[in-house]
C-alpha cells in the first residue's frame, strides 16, 4: 500500500509537472504573436515618424526657398522703383533748370541774341575737338565787346541711352564749353547759365546718322542787356529861329 500510494505521489507531480510546462508553453505561444504586432506596430510608427519628418523638412526647405525668390522679387521690384524715380527726378530736374532759364532770359526784356555757335561731339564723348576749340575761338572774340552779357550754354545728347545717362552727358558737354571759356578768356562764372536737356529736346531726327550727331550738340548763345550802363536817349529839341533882320 505504501508504494501505491508513493507511486501515485509521483504521478501527480509529474501530471502537474507536464500540466504546468503545457499551460507556459500554451500562454507563450498566445502572447508571442502580440508581442510581434506591437514590434511592428511600433516600427511602422517610428517609419511614419520619419517620414513626417521628411515631409516637414521638405516643406521648411521649400517655404525658405519660396520665401528667398519673394524677397529677390521684392527687391527687384524696388530697385526699379528707384531706378524710375531717379530718371523721373533727373528729368524734372532737367526740366525746372530749363524753365528756370527761360524766366530769367524772358524776365529780362532788354536781353538780345548778339551771337551764336553750336558744336558737336562723338558718340558719348565729352571732349572738345581742335575744330570744336577753334569754333569757339571765332565765338569768344565777339565777348571782348559785348556790354551786361550772359551765355546761354545748352547741353544735348541723341536718343541713345537711358534718360538719367544722357542727362549727365550732356551736363558734362556743356561743362566742357563752360570751362574752356573760362579758362581761356577768363568769363566769369556768373555769366554762364549752363543746362543739360539730355535728349529731351531734339533738334534733328533720331532715326538717321546724321540726326543723331545734330542732336549731339552744346549751343551757346550770347545774350546782351543792350540798355545797362548805356546813358538814356536824349530827345532831340528843334533849333530857335534865326533873329529877324530889322
Amino acid at each position: 500500500m505504501k508504494n501505491s500510494h508513493g507511486l501515485l505521489i509521483a504521478a501527480a507531480v509529474a501530471f502537474v509537472g507536464v500540466t504546468g510546462c503545457t499551460t507556459k508553453n500554451y500562454v507563450k505561444s498566445q502572447t508571442a504573436p502580440i508581442v510581434d504586432h506591437t514590434n511592428q506596430l511600433e516600427q511602422k510608427t517610428a517609419d511614419n515618424n520619419r517620414a513626417i519628418h521628411d515631409v516637414d523638412d521638405r516643406a521648411t526647405a521649400g517655404i525658405k526657398q519660396a520665401q528667398s525668390a519673394a524677397d529677390s522679387a521684392t527687391q527687384n521690384a524696388q530697385n526699379a522703383t528707384k531706378a524710375a524715380g531717379d530718371a523721373d527726378t533727373a528729368a524734372n530736374d532737367a526740366v525746372h533748370r530749363a524753365d528756370s532759364l527761360d524766366s530769367v532770359v524772358k524776365g529780362l526784356d532788354n536781353y538780345k541774341s548778339m551771337a551764336n555757335v553750336t558744336v558737336n561731339f562723338g558718340f558719348d564723348k565729352a571732349v572738345l575737338t581742335k575744330d570744336d576749340k577753334d569754333q569757339l575761338d571765332s565765338f569768344a572774340a565777339q565777348l571782348g565787346t559785348a556790354k551786361s552779357y550772359i551765355l546761354e550754354v545748352t547741353g544735348g545728347t541723341d536718343s541713345i541711352g537711358s534718360a538719367e545717362y544722357n542727362y549727365d552727358l550732356s551736363n558734362r558737354r556743356a561743362d566742357a564749353v563752360v570751362q574752356y571759356l573760362a579758362s581761356k578768356y577768363g568769363v566769369a562764372a556768373h555769366r554762364f547759365y549752363l543746362i543739360g536737356i539730355g535728349k529731351d529736346k531734339e533738334v534733328a531726327p533720331n532715326n538717321t546718322a546724321e540726326g543723331r550727331k545734330q542732336n549731339r550738340r552744346v549751343e551757346i548763345q550770347l545774350l546782351s542787356n543792350m540798355s545797362n550802363g548805356q546813358a538814356p536817349a536824349t530827345t532831340s529839341q528843334a533849333a530857335p529861329p534865326p533873329p529877324s533882320s530889322n
